[in-house]
């Protein structure tokens, strides 16, 4: 690969991200959005693959043409033919007028395949033929009609483990994939994080849908060091649902959803002089011993209780910590809920967590 192009501001506008793995990948869009070739872009869901097919779209000569998506997994497998390009009247039962296709739409422009691992084996040979001779039919004609198209691709699946195992054509693989573009996980580019979450936050202010949200001490370190399986798309919603529900308050992290909690990137820390710190998945400050819970006489194990139980473990055993918090988790919130007579508003004030906080612990551990 040459010499890294300097991406124009604007791509930097529309792809949030001053990390080094953006820096590269913005770099390497604007040096292939200049030329006409096919590109596979390829990522896990939710990273933006179809932003960046976009973004090349509109940085290249044929950005005044049709930017036209086709998203492979939602068009059955009966219809894509004539979706892709076209049909004659009479073509087939149903078929009264003639109708063109996405190639045929999108002709001076860009077409976008997305998600392509999802295209069935009888239309990979259909498409590369177009990609090969530059021609189709529609379906039920016989008239050579040119595919003056760019071709984009995305997928987050392995299209060269699927070419070996015969569910994606070997030389359709090839073809599409001239020039691999890589999308980063979110979770390899931490720290794009804050920038990201500036952004939904100015942009939700910028639209007049509500109040906007203040983030709290310690709130955005605790999203900095989720995993986001579900990327930037995950990080999106989990925002949207921040604003409406808490639009015009003070976000902390026991207000975040209890899997960005439970599973955050860093190891959990146990503060010396406090083990109740250990039930606490928000790591927020807790009462002092000798109670983990302020509700005497109520049945709920207090931190010594807890002490006592390590204690007894066998130091010869596996022993699974994750398992163990849960189990004990699990009994808390179901003895909060039996002293609470089943009201869970008042569960959730014994447990010293919010409402919604419960709920999805209930949901999480099967408690009805």
């Amino acid at each position: 690969m040459g010499k890294n192009v300097a991406p124009p501001p604007e791509l930097a506008d529309r792809f949030i991200g001053r990390s080094s793995r953006v820096k590269d990948l913005l770099s390497l869009v604007a040096r292939v959005a200049r030329s006409d070739s096919t590109v596979l872009i390829t990522g896990e869901s939710g990273t933006g693959k179809e932003r960046i097919a976009r973004i090349l779209h509109d940085a290249s000569p044929r950005s005044g043409s049709p930017f036209v998506p086709v998203n492979c997994g939602a068009i059955p497998e009966g219809l894509m033919e004539s979706e892709l390009f076209g049909h004659e009247k009479g073509a087939f039962t149903g078929a009264v007028t003639g109708r063109p296709g996405r190639f045929e739409i999108a002709s001076g422009g860009t077409i976008f395949f997305d998600e392509i691992g999802e295209l069935p084996l009888s239309l990979q040979v259909k498409l590369l033929r177009v990609l090969q001779e530059k021609t189709y039919e529609r379906v039920g004609g016989s008239k050579a009609m040119t595919a003056n198209v760019r071709v984009l691709a995305a997928t987050h699946r392995n299209l060269e483990e699927m070419s070996r195992d015969g569910r994606f054509r070997e030389d359709l693989f090839y073809r599409l994939s001239v020039i691999p573009v890589e999308i980063p996980p979110l979770r390899e580019r931490r720290e794009d994080i804050p920038l990201l979450v500036a952004f939904f936050l100015r942009r939700w202010e910028e639209e007049g849908r509500g109040e906007t949200v203040v983030l709290g001490e310690g709130t955005l370190e605790v999203l900095s060091e989720y995993g986001w399986p579900g990327n930037v798309r995950e990080l999106e919603n989990v925002m949207e649902r921040l604003l409406v529900l808490l639009g015009g308050e003070t976000v902390t992290p026991k207000d975040l959803p209890e899997k960005i909690i439970r599973n955050r990137h860093s190891e959990p820390t146990f503060p010396e002089q406090q083990p109740s710190a250990i039930f606490s998945p928000a790591a927020e400050p807790l009462p002092p011993p000798p109670s983990l819970l302020p509700i005497p006489g109520d049945g709920i194990a207090g931190a010594s209780d807890a002490l006592r139980l390590t204690q007894t473990i066998d130091p010869g055993l596996e022993f699974n910590l994750t398992s163990f918090m849960g189990d004990v988790e699990r009994t808390l919130v179901q003895k909060a809920l039996d002293k609470a007579g089943g009201n869970r508003s008042r569960a959730a004030e014994i447990l010293g967590i919010n409402r919604t906080t419960l709920i999805e612990k209930l949901k999480r551990f099967g408690i009805s």
